[in-house]
């Protein structure tokens, strides 16, 4: 009896001490992530980047979208954009589970405000204190600009593929036309593009954009914006 009393005493010391490695190194990611935030927005503030990106010449307004193209990029991107505050933390424990899974930073769990703040701020390099950083920009983009903003600086920098960025040089380049003036199809087939640029790009594999734009308008239909 006594040794079955030292051998859980010794598991829940085991685990005690990992949990509380966690919670030390978590702290640890999190100071490093606040510091690199707060230099970053130091040196470039949220209000003055978009006061910047909007001003550029073919930077195109949230009421010139269609709605459409709207309701697309969010049912595909980020289905609760239009309620959160920067982050979805069920889809961020889905992607940690997941990483925890495959051993590896596969998933981020990233809402469209997050993607802003790394795009706009941070490299791609998959690293903790990164990722927490990530995190409180996205709360700072929240806190400073209307979600319609946060969804203009979106579409309008992320890349599309046959080095396009924006929606923009994407509506124009692979159909010849402004974005107020793309179809239902159209939009679908846009708003499927970033998750993998050079794979569903309409010019170099017309075959699985189409394949992708069919995932969107299924999407689209889950979350209740077509039937």
């Amino acid at each position: 009896m006594k040794k079955k009393h030292r051998v859980l005493k010794v598991i829940l010391l085991i685990f005690v001490s990992l949990i509380s490695a966690v919670i030390i190194a978590g702290g640890i990611f999190a100071l490093l992530g606040w510091n690199m935030h707060s230099n970053e927005v130091r040196e470039r503030p949220v209000r003055q980047v978009y006061a910047e990106l909007s001003a550029e010449e073919h930077f195109v307004k949230f009421e010139d979208l269609p709605e459409f193209y709207i309701n697309a990029v969010t049912a595909t991107e980020d289905k609760d954009f239009w309620g959160h505050k920067g982050i979805d933390p069920s889809a961020i424990i889905r992607a940690l589970l997941y990483d925890i899974k495959e051993f590896g930073f596969v998933e981020g769990g990233s809402t469209i405000t997050m993607q802003n703040a790394k795009n706009l701020y941070y490299t791609q390099e998959k690293r903790l204190e990164r990722k927490a950083a990530e995190i409180f920009t996205a709360f700072e983009i929240e806190d400073k600009l209307s979600k319609e903003q946060i969804f203009e600086l979106y579409v309008n920098t992320i890349y599309f593929g046959s080095n396009y960025y924006g929606i923009y040089a994407a509506s124009m380049g692979y159909y010849g036309v402004p974005p107020e003036r793309l179809t239902d199809e159209q939009c679908a087939v846009l708003a499927g593009i970033p998750q993998a640029p050079s794979v569903y790009s309409p010019d170099e594999n017309p075959e699985l954009a189409q394949q992708r734009a069919e995932q969107v308008f299924d999407r689209m239909r889950d979350c209740g914006y077509i039937e």
